[in-house]
């Protein structure tokens, strides 16, 4: 066996570190069937020792994700910044739920003895995927495209809804909070279970800046 020959910092990380650090690394590991949690001790260089051909695709992936979770600065353009939501978040929440919940469940199911497991926390999030792409739907086929008609004229009616909803996701992440021991694992916990308190830490940074920016910066475009 060799280690592969590309110079990377990733490939010094191990599988378990990447996989907490990296917001939907976790997806990323599984199809290329690297083991982030029994074997998560192992470098990304090592796991891949055998198959390094698999290696500047899988690298490239990651940088990608590593792209993606970077919060977006506010511009004053309301169509550019439609368009940097739909992507920077709108996206990032579709790839996250449902991993999320797919973490949730399997940590649910393996240390269903463990006093600090969290009992109906797949449930939740897979309940709050649904409501969250409930109301991406409604922002991408009514709300967005009637801003982007409408140019900088005043819209209340409809973004009074979203801010309404907004509220309610909010009192969502409250819950998953107590749901997750405020997003912080038991010292005993796998990767898997740290990886996912990593993961629901994050949505909850990404939710929180995704409608800091409708609220704070879009809408107040067309309220005045």
């Amino acid at each position: 066996m060799h280690t592969p020959s590309i110079a990377h910092p990733l490939l010094q990380q191990t599988l378990g570190q990447i996989a907490l650090a990296i917001p939907g690394a976790t997806a990323l590991l599984r199809q290329h069937k690297l083991d982030f949690c029994c074997q998560g001790e192992r470098t990304l260089a090592l796991a891949c020792a055998e198959r390094t051909h698999e290696l500047p695709a899988l690298l490239e992936q990651l940088e990608a994700l590593q792209r993606q979770s970077a919060p977006l600065a506010p511009c004053s353009d309301p169509a550019q910044l439609i368009d940097r939501i739909l992507e920077r978040y709108h996206d990032t929440h579709r790839q996250q739920l449902p991993e999320l919940a797919r973490m949730a469940r399997r940590v649910e199911a393996v240390h269903q003895t463990h006093p600090a497991v969290p009992v109906g926390l797949a449930d939740f999030l897979e309940q709050m995927q649904a409501e969250l792409e409930n109301h991406m739907a409604k922002e991408e086929q009514i709300l967005f495209p009637l801003l982007r008609r409408s140019g900088q004229a005043p819209i209340r009616g409809p973004i009074a809804v979203m801010r309404h909803e907004h509220l309610e996701h909010g009192a969502r992440l409250e819950r998953l909070a107590e749901l997750t021991c405020n997003h912080t694992p038991p010292p005993d916990a796998c990767t898997t279970w740290r990886a996912l308190y990593a993961g629901t830490e994050r949505l909850v940074d990404d939710l929180m800046h995704h409608i800091h920016l409708e609220n704070n910066v879009l809408f107040p475009m067309f309220e005045r």
